[in-house]
């Protein structure tokens, strides 16, 4: 059995739900176990996290964007991260990373580069979506992947929306199929 891990933080519930989405895709490949970690508050995950993710042979990591980058709380995780990194413990296993703001732009990019540099360091091998974006006059809102993205999975989330209302369909929609397709790549390298 492949196993895929989604290591996430969530400040007001939409990454949460991000989370989830891409959760549901990832439930739709045969053959593929799902984990989910939760970072906390206080940047903390249980220490049982840290055995489950040296079984993954896909991890995928999550946060909102806050101010160019991931939360404190994401980096505290992955400062924590140093003692697997001094023995490889991640290497070669498959990443990728999806991240949520207020804003459409909100510098979503910068955390998916966070994301690939916090990976690399690690030796993971990156996926990106895999998908080509809903960029012509006929698109909508709710089209699989409106923003764009490329490198990893990106949502949008109006600030002064719940997160019983948003990230919007089509961002949901574009998480679940994201996230199929990283468990579709962890289940064909074979690494179980």
């Amino acid at each position: 059995m492949t196993s895929v891990i989604i290591v996430s933080h969530s400040g007001y519930g939409h990454t949460a739900r991000l989370a989830g989405a891409v959760a549901t895709g990832i439930g739709e490949v045969e053959g593929v176990a799902l984990s989910r970690i939760t970072i906390d508050a206080d940047g903390e995950v249980e220490e049982s996290a840290w055995e489950t993710l040296a079984t993954a042979d896909a991890i995928l990591f999550g946060s909102p964007t806050y101010m160019g980058g991931p939360s404190w709380q994401f980096k505290k995780f992955a400062d924590a991260s140093s003692k697997v990194w001094a023995r490889q413990g991640w290497k070669d296993k498959l990443a990728s990373g999806f991240t949520n703001s207020a804003s459409m732009n909100g510098d979503k990019a910068s955390t998916l580069a966070w994301f690939v540099t916090f990976a690399m360091q690690h030796g993971m091998v990156w996926a990106g979506t895999g998908m080509m974006p809903a960029n012509t006059r006929a698109a909508k809102r709710d089209d699989a992947n409106y923003l764009g993205a490329f490198t990893g999975l990106m949502a949008q989330s109006p600030a002064d929306a719940g997160p019983d209302e948003a990230p919007p369909q089509g961002d949901l929609h574009t998480a679940a199929l994201f996230g199929r397709r990283i468990a579709g790549l962890a289940r064909r390298s074979g690494r179980s």
